[in-house]
């Protein structure tokens, strides 16, 4: 007669453990999520095979966001050499980009990028060179993908030139999700990690 408590309170307790790991599974409770940083604003600029690319050529895509210029003898090289290592892992993931945006447009002309792109065999599918006018591109830097203080855009902007080794990754909403230093390793397993993440996100 004493057995029958103890099995009705062994198989409550494996019902109950059943419904929470069910719960764990089907929800998002218990998970920690990306913050929202910013959310990226309306642009258009031009990928290095000429065609114009704004907010909608990238929606409901997980991307990667980077400054850089080709003559750049410092940092620049470095972070792409990490870039590459990105595009590699994530090479077979059709919902996922890489756009590099130059600081230096007076330079880094379309058929100038083109050949930088081709040296560092950056498939053109997944990884676009951007430029535009120098205001439109450290506007976006600075207000949507938070890579540099806003209120430099208060100065004169020829005057200006940006120099940052930071990757803002983007949700597929257009959303900021984080802003990771290119040139830490330790950032950087956390940026594999974080875009696996939000390409798992809907």
């Amino acid at each position: 007669m004493k057995r029958k408590p103890v099995f009705y309170l062994v198989f409550f307790a494996v019902l109950l453990a059943g419904f929470y790991l069910a719960l764990m599974a089907t929800s998002d409770f218990g998970k920690v999520k990306l913050p929202v940083l910013s959310t990226v604003h309306p642009f258009s600029f031009l990928r290095q095979d000429s065609m114009v690319i704004n907010e909608h050529s990238v929606e409901g895509k997980v991307y990667l966001a980077e400054y850089f210029f080709t003559t750049c003898k410092g940092i620049c090289p470095k972070m792409n050499r990490n870039m590459e290592a990105i595009h590699k892992e994530f090479s077979k993931e059709k919902d996922f980009l890489i756009l590099s945006h130059t600081v230096d447009p007076e330079t880094d002309s379309l058929a100038v990028l083109r050949k930088y792109a081709d040296s560092i065999g950056a498939d053109p599918s997944g990884w676009w060179f951007l430029t535009g006018s120098k205001e439109d591109l450290y506007r976006a830097a600075r207000e949507s993908y938070l890579l540099d203080d806003p209120e430099n855009n208060t100065k004169n902007i020829k005057e200006q030139f940006l120099h940052t080794q930071f990757f803002a990754l983007v949700d597929r909403k257009g959303r900021v999700r984080g802003v990771y230093d290119g040139l830490k390793k330790d950032e950087l397993v956390q940026l594999n990690a974080d875009i696996g993440k939000l390409l798992k996100e809907q």
